[in-house]
């Protein structure tokens, strides 16, 4: 009996010192956590914040459109005849009444001549006939006929002198004329529907793009309200973005927009003019417009960061009060300008939105308050972190 009551009492002492192991290591964890950082119990979060002010804000609209020539011209033949010359460069700048393609002219000759000789002996006769009808030696009635085919014959000899001209087919603009459909040698037959070539001038441009109906209501309210001050419909200067990213030179104007809304899009066209003297802008080409809306004396404008969504999807802040407490606010959105929010409703200046250090904020709570540096990548935490690495030094 004394054997097992010996070791009883060893397994005793075994435990005892194990516990007492135990509990210096967990003191000793403890310490060496305090030291390296952890916030104290009950100490109150660090947030950064923004202090909303007011700002003038231009507000611009970017929006895609299409460029299309300022004039165009379809070249189709207007009689009919075998194609003898073509005399201009495709691809080349043309003035308007260069001539660009030659039909034979042979048979509009013959008939122009035809015409003439037909004109020649009705005036003949009609001045006989004029001579005779004084003193009644032919009937008022054979006389008014030969007058009128008189008049017949010379609107005939004038057609056929139109049609004599029409053989040269001349520019009727001046512009960038492109390929031609045609060679020589081809039939051209009058009015045809597929044009021999077409001419475009360039020197300026349109630039159409789609507005939505929407935003023009959207704008037409503000600028009612006295929120937007606006000069959008009179002749409102525009700039231009390219395909490649890069800027237009020159500035457009809006000339118009139109009247109806397509019902498939809801949505307009508004027509821009821009200079293009370097014919850079070809038509077709997709472009982006920068229209400017309007401006905003007293924007307030929030980082993104620090507006989240409930749970219904409506955007909401954190911001801190005068008692250095956590209030939760629903805002109102207009637009991204940037990477903040135009934010119409919802904020009033001064008001101190938490932007960093949102996940540790909770209504209701108290938090410590730094200034929030928009150039800084990282938060409050990291700062703190690289403390004891700077006192090390």
């Amino acid at each position: 009996m004394s054997g097992k009551s010996s070791a009883r009492e060893a397994g005793k002492r075994l435990v005892a010192v194990v516990g007492v192991f135990v509990v210096g290591l967990m003191l000793t964890g403890c310490g060496k956590f305090g030291k390296a950082g952890g916030p104290p119990r009950g100490s109150a979060p660090e947030v950064a914040v923004m202090v909303i002010q007011p700002e003038r804000l231009t507000l611009n609209a970017e929006l895609p459109g299409r460029v299309s020539a300022y004039l165009v011209a379809e070249v189709r033949p207007q009689v009919s005849g075998i194609i003898q010359n073509r005399l201009f460069e495709e691809g080349g700048d043309v003035k308007a009444g260069d001539l660009l393609y030659q039909i034979d002219p042979a048979l509009y000759e013959a008939a122009l001549a035809k015409a003439e000789a037909n004109l020649a002996a009705i005036r003949s006769r009609a001045e006989r006939y004029k001579e005779l009808v004084a003193v009644k030696a032919v009937s008022r009635q054979d006389y008014d006929d030969i007058t009128a085919a008189l008049k017949q014959a010379e609107a005939e000899v004038k057609s056929t002198r139109i049609n004599l001209a029409y053989t040269g087919i001349a520019a009727p603009i001046s512009g960038r004329i492109g390929k031609s459909s045609v060679t020589i040698g081809a039939l051209a037959t009058a009015y045809q529907p597929v044009p021999f070539a077409t001419i475009q001038q360039l020197d300026q441009v349109y630039v159409d793009v789609p507005q939505s109906s929407v935003n023009l209501l959207r704008l037409k309210a503000d600028m009612a309200s006295g929120n937007l001050k606006s000069d959008v419909m009179n002749q409102t200067k525009v700039r231009l973005l390219l395909e490649n990213g890069t800027s237009y030179p020159l500035e457009g104007v809006l000339k118009f927009s139109d009247v109806t809304v397509d019902p498939s899009t809801g949505s307009f066209i508004l027509r821009m003019v821009f200079p293009n003297p370097d014919h850079i802008l070809l038509p077709g080409m997709f472009v982006r417009a920068v229209i400017e809306e309007g401006v905003i004396e007293q924007a307030l404008l929030v980082p993104q960061q620090g507006v989240a969504r409930d749970p219904k999807g409506n955007p909401v802040a954190l911001i801190v009060d005068a008692e250095s407490k956590v209030q939760q606010r629903m805002l109102t959105l207009d637009r991204a300008v940037g990477n903040k929010w135009l934010v119409p409703a919802g904020l009033k200046p001064g008001d101190q939105v938490i932007v960093e250090g949102v996940q540790k904020a909770r209504p209701g709570a108290s938090v410590k308050v730094v200034p929030f540096d928009a150039g800084r990548k990282d938060g409050p935490e990291a700062v703190k972190a690289v403390q004891p690495a700077e006192k090390a030094k």
